[in-house]
């Protein structure tokens, strides 16, 4: 299989080929790999839950009560009290009817995008979604249609042309996972009502950030109401692993039997479901976690744009420093490694080509002087 080769070594000439670092230690700012500690600005871990005594605790009484694995699929005998108690979590957090729970984030998007739509449909996309979107839309069979980033007027076109279709799915993140701006949801959702179709917003990265109660973006632009299906996760914020879906009850019965990422696969264990509980309730109770993400976020926006650093149009607690070559973006997040901070170069295929980048990311945990520790070391090596 030479080929195989002949890719690895393409990859390493184009500075594209992907190595993993070992952490020897929990999730927080500070990373421990090879016996050094490193100040981590790459963790989805933005509420610092990942290791909260709450979390862990939750999760050690419930291996004693329930044991570690479920055995089975939910709709086998793997459905446990656990399962129904985060997602009764769940719902209520984000105030809806009912929600469904996925072991993985990416397993959710693809069921559920993928039982909504079908052959005869039409599913519309943000061409900067998350690769378990575009996923989703292509294993849907339905027709796939991609906008440009946030093109409302490619948007329209799209719909406009979509009269034929049975169903009309637009589907979008509402915060952007590379480049951390904001899905225009009002003129989505508008656009939505105007051409009969249906709303699905995926909260992965909005979930215990945004709004006034941490519920997401949609909360944030007071658009709670006017999105059919929306996704998250309870891996990023909340600290844990896991997706899920929330909506109206029948949303929730249609996937429960119709979604095969949730049909064909054994039960997430209900430790995990009691530590996302554990996690929600903190966010519920500890609304000076979210208040200290933000003031780092607004600290580290307001050094970088002074210094005319491109960040996009970031608006949340991911702050991409755009550097455009593939080799320069490795090159520095080599220097900075060195330097023992952690931050990862973004590269094609993850983002498009010219646009790599360092991908910053904030935890509620970081204090000034860690800020002003990278910024520093950014200083010293950014042209």
């Amino acid at each position: 299989m030479q080929f195989i080769k002949d890719e690895l070594k393409e990859l390493e000439d184009k500075a594209l080929f992907r190595k993993m670092k070992t952490v020897n230690g929990a999730q927080g700012k500070i990373s421990l790999i090879e016996g050094e500690k490193y100040l981590s600005f790459c963790s989805n871990n933005y509420l610092d839950l990942a290791n909260h005594p709450d979390v862990k605790a939750a999760v050690i009484n419930a291996v004693d009560k329930f044991g570690w694995g479920s055995g089975a699929s939910r709709l086998v005998s793997g459905n446990m009290s656990m399962h129904e108690a985060i997602e009764n979590k769940i719902a209520k957090f984000k105030e809806k009817e009912s929600a469904i729970v996925f072991p993985t984030g990416y397993m959710a998007n693809v069921g559920t995008i993928s039982s909504l739509t079908g052959k005869g449909d039409l599913v519309i996309s943000d061409r900067l979604n998350h690769a378990s979107i575009i996923d989703g839309c292509r294993l849907s069979q339905a027709e796939f249609r991609v906008y440009p980033h946030s093109n409302m007027e490619k948007l329209e076109k799209i719909l406009k042309a979509g009269n034929s279709y049975r169903r009309k799915l637009i589907v979008t993140d509402t915060v952007f996972s590379m480049d951390g701006d904001l899905a225009l949801m009002e003129q989505i959702t508008t656009l939505a009502k105007k051409y009969e179709a249906m709303t699905m917003g995926d909260e992965a990265h909005a979930t215990g950030v945004f709004g006034q109660n941490r519920r997401g973006a949609l909360e944030f632009l007071g658009l709670e109401d006017e999105v059919d299906v929306v996704m998250g996760t309870l891996s990023k914020a909340i600290g844990g692993i896991g997706g899920f879906v929330c909506g109206s009850r029948d949303l929730i019965d249609y996937l429960r039997n119709k979604a095969k990422s949730f049909i064909y696969t054994t039960a997430m264990p209900p430790s995990v479901c009691a530590a996302s509980i554990a996690g929600i309730e903190l966010i519920e109770q500890k609304p000076e976690l979210a208040q200290s993400l933000w003031r780092n976020i607004n600290y580290l926006r307001a050094i970088l744009t002074k210094q005319n650093v491109n960040v996009c149009n970031s608006q949340g607690p991911i702050v991409p420093i755009i550097i455009g070559d593939a080799e320069k973006a490795v090159k520095l997040a080599n220097i900075l490694y060195n330097n023992k901070i952690l931050v990862p170069a973004i590269r094609p295929p993850t983002v498009p080509k010219g646009s790599s980048r360092l991908r910053v990311t904030l935890m509620s945990s970081h204090t000034k002087a860690d800020i002003d520790r990278l910024v520093n070391m950014l200083a010293m090596e950014i042209e």
